[in-house]
């Protein structure tokens, strides 16, 4: 794959092939579309638009390598490989992250960041690779013993979003590579240059060829044929809790195993005693940082009526002074949303507002002059309880404000929606910070902070916001199933009519 750096004016045109067996390949049709550069506008690279055939012998390829080279290897023997990947990521970073940034618009200081900090996912779970044991079980019985043990689940489809498609993707790789399984990824059709250049990595890496494979198109072609291939034996997603839900019905058609990553629409809850120069900085970072596109993202605040004036007034003042520009600027602070499509959603949900009655306090309009996909850092204040800004993932950065009186009357404002997936709490009182998270529901809280991960914690979220962990020491069961084996001891015959 050859590798441009940031140059807007540029002409041609980047090739991106699938990358199948350990080798790049043009779509099985010659088929290609184009990516647009979302600071430009205009297109960057051509796509290689994958078919049902491409798909198949992806699947194919990554079944034979579970049942070949890669299933022959030792647990010890794959998490040194994961090691040695997690070295050639770091030596890489710069280049995955200029191509992400290329891809989908975010900031390269922050994609930069997400590269540098992808081998310490791969190197966690290189080390936690031959550490999964099996367990002896006691019985209350001396004619049996019993033992479990753990094996890969198979070939995975992983199903990653525009927004941050490595982190995402190494989520589910690091693990599923460590509990033995082969991998076939779809990234987002808008943002599919980093995960052919990592799959590129992963063969230098000396991991057996067909072991990660990357198919590139399309979600009602090529993802609905990679999700329901007989050969899937588990799904990781992560994307819109609508597409969530159509790759749970189809797994389910086959009981195929699923960990889906959705929505959110999490809270950031601010006391009165909260430092509120700390809070407001904590605000800006949940909602205006990756121009909103994250899942996590922090777009409802909660704020005691008695400080709301004025942690408002200092949101509202740095928002407006947010540098809107080129992303691979290192003084930009945020970069053109991702493409065409969220740009037109978020414009339609500044209207809505509107028409909801909220009281824009800043921001709500196309950010002009710019070109791209840019929009202003928008704060909305004065919502009625069943504004479209308030139940609805916006996926932008706009900001929905609400009041509060009470601790109770938070904890009940926060929960009342369909998502869980994150949330915070600003106190300095360290047992109403405990309290208050213990009660959210929501699978992360931060107390005084926002928007920190590890590969050491479990991510994932309640209700609407999907189903399982990812990170932990819990993922890499998720890519496992176990088996319990029982050994009769004392080789007498038994009643074949009677079970135990």
């Amino acid at each position: 794959m050859t590798i441009s750096t940031l140059h807007p004016d540029r002409v041609e045109l980047e090739q991106i092939d699938l990358y199948i067996d350990g080798q790049a390949r043009p779509a099985g049709s010659g088929a290609r579309y184009p990516s647009d550069d979302p600071y430009t506008g205009r297109p960057w690279a051509e796509v290689a638009d994958a078919n049902e055939d491409d798909v198949d012998a992806a699947v194919q390829s990554a079944h034979r390598a579970l049942n070949g080279p890669w299933g022959d290897l030792t647990a010890t023997a794959r998490g040194k490989l994961l090691l040695r990947l997690a070295e050639l990521i770091e030596d890489n970073a710069q280049e995955l992250a200029q191509l992400e940034t290329r891809d989908n618009g975010k900031l390269l200081r922050e994609m930069a960041g997400q590269a540098r900090a992808l081998p310490s996912w791969f190197s966690y779970y290189g080390g936690l690779a031959d550490k999964v044991q099996g367990s002896v079980i006691p019985l209350d019985r001396k004619d049996f013993l019993v033992y479990t043990e753990s094996h890969p689940i198979g070939v995975v489809a992983a199903i990653t979003p525009w927004n941050s498609p490595l982190l995402l993707l190494t989520w589910k790789l690091a693990p599923a590579l460590a509990a033995g399984c082969t991998v076939v990824v779809k990234p987002s059709d808008y943002t599919p240059a980093s995960t052919v250049r990592l799959a590129e990595l992963v063969t230098e890496a000396g991991i057996p060829e067909g072991v990660v494979n990357v198919v590139t198109g399309f979600g009602p072609t090529v993802g609905k044929a990679l999700t329901s291939h007989p050969l899937i034996s588990k799904i990781a997603f992560t994307g819109s809790t609508e597409v969530g839900k159509a790759v749970a019905r189809t797994a389910a058609e086959r009981v195929t195993r699923t960990t889906l990553e959705l929505g959110g629409k999490s809270a950031q809850i601010v006391f009165p005693d909260a430092d509120i120069e700390a809070a407001a900085n904590g605000v800006i970072a949940g909602i205006f940082s990756a121009s909103g596109q994250t899942c996590m993202a922090g777009s409802r605040l909660l704020v005691h009526s008695s400080v709301a004036e004025e942690l408002v007034q200092k949101v509202v003042e740095r928002a407006k002074t947010v540098v809107l520009g080129d992303p691979s600027t290192p003084t930009t602070e945020m970069g053109p949303l991702a493409n065409d499509r969220q740009y037109a959603k978020v414009l339609d949900h500044f209207k809505w507002a509107v028409e909801d009655g909220a009281t824009i306090a800043c921001g709500g309009k196309p950010a002009d002059g710019l070109g791209g996909y840019f929009v202003e850092p928008t704060v909305l204040t004065n919502l009625p309880k069943d504004a479209r800004a308030l139940t609805q993932e916006i996926f932008g950065p706009v900001l929905s404000v609400m009041t509060f009186e009470s601790e109770s009357e938070a904890i009940e404002v926060a929960n009342g929606t369909e998502f869980g997936l994150a949330g915070s709490v600003w106190t300095r009182d360290i047992a109403r910070g405990h309290r208050v998270a213990g009660k959210l529901r929501a699978g992360s809280v931060w107390v005084n902070s926002y928007r920190t991960v590890a590969p050491q914690v479990p991510f994932g979220g309640f209700g609407q916001s999907g189903l399982g962990r990812e990170s932990g020491i819990e993922a890499i069961g998720s890519y496992q199933e176990t088996k319990a084996i029982w050994v009769e001891l004392s080789g007498e015959t038994r009643d074949p009519f009677t079970i135990g």
